[in-house]
């Protein structure tokens, strides 16, 4: 865990139980919502066959991303999160969404 805080910048273990559960409840969140969802841009098992689950998992990407920063500005972790998001998507080469 130590580790984990000096990589995080994270000062203590309140912080970062905190994290991990904004984690655990955006996962959660995420999966649980994505079934609604799916229904809600006509996205189904029967039309897409062996391709429902990828599209599902790429609709579920984003709602992960908004669902990530919204929970952990609810648990007070704003700061934390939007760093998380900005660094990952410049890792997958969105960067140019925002500026330095």
């Amino acid at each position: 865990m130590k580790n984990l805080k000096q990589r995080w910048v994270i000062e203590t273990n309140l912080q970062l139980t905190i994290i991990f559960i904004v984690f655990a409840i955006t996962g959660s969140a995420s999966a649980w919502l994505s079934k609604p969802f799916c229904f809600w841009l006509g996205i189904t098992k029967s039309d897409l066959g062996y391709w429902f689950t990828p599209v599902r998992l790429l609709l579920i990407f984003p709602l992960y991303q908004v669902l990530l920063v919204l929970i952990g500005f609810i648990f007070g972790q704003f700061k934390f999160f939007w760093a998380f998001e900005k660094k990952m998507l410049k890792r997958m080469g969105l960067g140019f969404l925002f500026k330095e």
